[in-house]
C-alpha cells in the first residue's frame, strides 16, 4: 500500500494517498539559510485537470541529503523525501489533483552545510471548472523566424483573469487581468517574442476568476505559431529589448467586432 500523507483541509487533517517514499513529519521552522534555494517545477505542468496526478520537482545540490515541500498557508506536517540518483533532487507526486491540493508551494534541501534559502514559489492549479476559453494568434499564427505576435484568450464567461501555458516550459504561465470588450466578452492580450524556428511555440490558455484563482476552466484549445525563413538582417545581433523597439505594437482586434484595442504592451520572451 501506498504511503498515507496528511493534507490539512477546512481545518481537518483528511488522508490522500500519495506514492510510495513520501514521509511526514512533524512540523518545524526551518531556518533559512545560506545555500543557493533550489529549484522547484511542476511536471506535466503546474495546470492540472482536476482528480489527475501530477508530480511536484525539487532540485538542489548534489550533497543534499533531504527534501521538504510545504504549501503555503497550511499548517499540515513537511513532506520530505531522500534524493534520487545523483543526489540533486526530489520527487513529490500528488496522485489526485483538487481544489484542496491547489495552492503555492515551496521547497528546501539540507546538506551537511545546513538548509538551503526557499525556492521561488510554485503555483499549483486545478483546471476542468468551468467552459474552455477560446486562444488565437493576432495577426495570423503563420510568421517569419524573429517576429513578434499578440495571443488572444477570450471567453463569454466573464473571467477575472486569463493564464496562458507555453508547452514543454518549466518556467511559470504569464497570468493577465481581462479587460471587457464592448462585445461582453473577457479578454486578455498576450504578446509574444521575438520567436524562432528552432523553438516550438505551443500555447493553451486558461480562464479564471479572482475570488478562486486557483480553480480555472477547461484549457483553451491548442494554438501552435509556425514559424518559416530567417530573421531579418541584422536584427540577430540586438538585444531582446532593443529588437522589440525595432517593431511596432501589433493592432488587436475582437474576436467578433473590428474595434482596435490601443495601448503598449509588454513583449512576453520565452
Amino acid at each position: 500500500m501506498g504511503m498515507r500523507a496528511l493534507l490539512r483541509i477546512h481545518g481537518q487533517i483528511s488522508h490522500r494517498d500519495f506514492l510510495p517514499g513520501l514521509s511526514v513529519g512533524p512540523r518545524t521552522q526551518v531556518q533559512a539559510g545560506t545555500l543557493p534555494k533550489p529549484s522547484i517545477w511542476a511536471e506535466p505542468s503546474s495546470m492540472i485537470l482536476w482528480r489527475s496526478p501530477v508530480t511536484i520537482w525539487c532540485q538542489g545540490t548534489l550533497k543534499a541529503q533531504e527534501f521538504r515541500v510545504d504549501r503555503e498557508g497550511s499548517t499540515a506536517p513537511w513532506y520530505t523525501m531522500k534524493p534520487l540518483e545523483p543526489g540533486d533532487k526530489a520527487k513529490f507526486p500528488i496522485t489526485h489533483m483538487t481544489e484542496h491540493t491547489a495552492g503555492r508551494y515551496r521547497c528546501y534541501y539540507q546538506s551537511p552545510a545546513g538548509w538551503s534559502e526557499s525556492s521561488d514559489p510554485l503555483e499549483l492549479v486545478v483546471t476542468g471548472f468551468y467552459r474552455k476559453p477560446y486562444l488565437s494568434a493576432l495577426p495570423r499564427p503563420v510568421m517569419t523566424s524573429g517576429g513578434n505576435v499578440t495571443l488572444l484568450c477570450g471567453s463569454q464567461e466573464g473571467f477575472s483573469r486569463f493564464i496562458l501555458t507555453k508547452e514543454g516550459e518549466h518556467s511559470p504561465p504569464w497570468t493577465l487581468d481581462s479587460q471587457q470588450h464592448r462585445s461582453g466578452d473577457s479578454q486578455a492580450l498576450f504578446p509574444v517574442g521575438p520567436v524562432t524556428s528552432s523553438h516550438k511555440w505551443t500555447f493553451t490558455c486558461y480562464g479564471c476568476y479572482r475570488n478562486s484563482p486557483q480553480t480555472c476552466s477547461h484549457p483553451s484549445d491548442v494554438l501552435e505559431l509556425l514559424v518559416t525563413g530567417k530573421e531579418p538582417a541584422g536584427l540577430e545581433q540586438l538585444t531582446p529589448s532593443a529588437r522589440h523597439k525595432t517593431r511596432q505594437t501589433p493592432r488587436v482586434v475582437s474576436r467578433r467586432n473590428p474595434q482596435l484595442w490601443g495601448g503598449a504592451m509588454r513583449v512576453m520572451s520565452w
